[in-house]
C-alpha cells in the first residue's frame, strides 16, 4: 500500500454499462480513473481490490439504477461484501447522475428515460447512445439514502 494521508478517499463505481468505470475521490476531486470493457463479473472484484490495496478508501458509491440488471445485481453483492469485511460504508447514486439524464438502456429498444422525479420506459425507433462520465468532482453528486439496487425493470 502506498503512503498516502490519512484521509479517506472516495471510491465511485459505474459498472451499468461499457466501459466499467471506477473512480477514486481524493476530498471529493477525482484523482484516479480506471476504465476496463470487460464484463463486470470478471473485471470488478480486482478493480476494486487494486484500489482498496492502493488508497485508504472511506466510502463507496455506485451506480444503483436503473441499468444492466445484472452488473447492478453483483456490484451491490460484491460491496455488501467489502462492507461487512472491510467496514467501508457503501453508498448509492441514481445513473441519471453520471450520465446528465440521458436515457439508459434497458431492454430492446426500451430505454428508462426520468420524468421530473419518475423513471419510467420509453420505446426509441433507432438505438440511443448514451454515455456515462466520471465527474470531476462529486461535492455536488447526489447521495441516496438507500444503497439497495433500483431494479425499475420495464413490463416485457
Amino acid at each position: 500500500m502506498q503512503n498516502h494521508s490519512h484521509k479517506a478517499y472516495k471510491l465511485l463505481i459505474i459498472s451499468i454499462a461499457s466501459p466499467l468505470l471506477l473512480g477514486v475521490y481524493e476530498e471529493n476531486t477525482l484523482i484516479k480513473t480506471i476504465s476496463s470493457e470487460k464484463k463486470t463479473s470478471e473485471a470488478l472484484l480486482p478493480l476494486i481490490i487494486e484500489c482498496l490495496d492502493e488508497y485508504p478508501i472511506g466510502s463507496i458509491i455506485y451506480t444503483r439504477g436503473p441499468g444492466a440488471y445484472m452488473a447492478i445485481k453483483l456490484t451491490y453483492i460484491m460491496l455488501k461484501t467489502i462492507e461487512i469485511i472491510r467496514d467501508i460504508p457503501c453508498f448509492g447514486c441514481s445513473a441519471f447522475s453520471v450520465n446528465e439524464g440521458e436515457p439508459i438502456k434497458a431492454i430492446g429498444n426500451l430505454y428508462f428515460i426520468k420524468e421530473k422525479e419518475t423513471i419510467i420506459t420509453k420505446k426509441y425507433e433507432q438505438p440511443v447512445e448514451t454515455h456515462f462520465r466520471l465527474p470531476h468532482s462529486i461535492h455536488d453528486l447526489t447521495i441516496d439514502e438507500e444503497s439497495i439496487p433500483e431494479y425499475n425493470l420495464p413490463a416485457v
